[in-house]
């Protein structure tokens, strides 16, 4: 179970650490040019492909979770981290209601972000990244 834990953490911080570098990049630079939408959308391949990679590494890294129990656990424990930190940011430091925060989702973009995030919590399943 620990290598289990081990990798939905790695996984998490892998995707997540790339995520927030992204968007230091994206919130100054490209919102003001391109918009919300437009920047949000032109990070969703970068991250598409960082998620398809850190799945194929945590799944090389840790071989022991190559079972889909255990790539499951893994990837959801990745995906309840990242929804957790996400929340914590709007709700915490943001100072927004869980109301405000999902209004405040373009409604393009969300969806995009919504579909990204389940297959980041099952990519380590699909076994697809561990051929890389």
């Amino acid at each position: 179970m620990t290598q289990t834990l081990r990798a939905g953490f790695t996984y998490f911080a892998i995707v997540m650490g790339t995520g927030f570098m992204l968007g230091v990049i994206r919130v100054p630079f490209l919102v003001p040019r391109m918009g919300e939408r437009w920047a949000e959308l032109s990070e969703m391949p970068i991250m598409a492909t960082v998620i398809f990679f850190a799945a194929g590494f945590v799944l090389r890294r840790f071989a022991d979770i190559r079972t889909p129990a255990k790539s499951v656990t893994a990837g959801l424990l990745a995906f309840a981290l990242t929804v957790g930190a996400e929340l914590g940011l709007a709700l915490v430091l943001q100072d927004r209601s869980l109301d405000e925060y999902i209004a405040s989702r373009d409604k393009v973009s969300g969806s995009v972000y919504l579909a990204l995030l389940l297959v980041f919590a099952f990519e380590p399943e699909t076994g697809a990244a561990q051929r890389v």
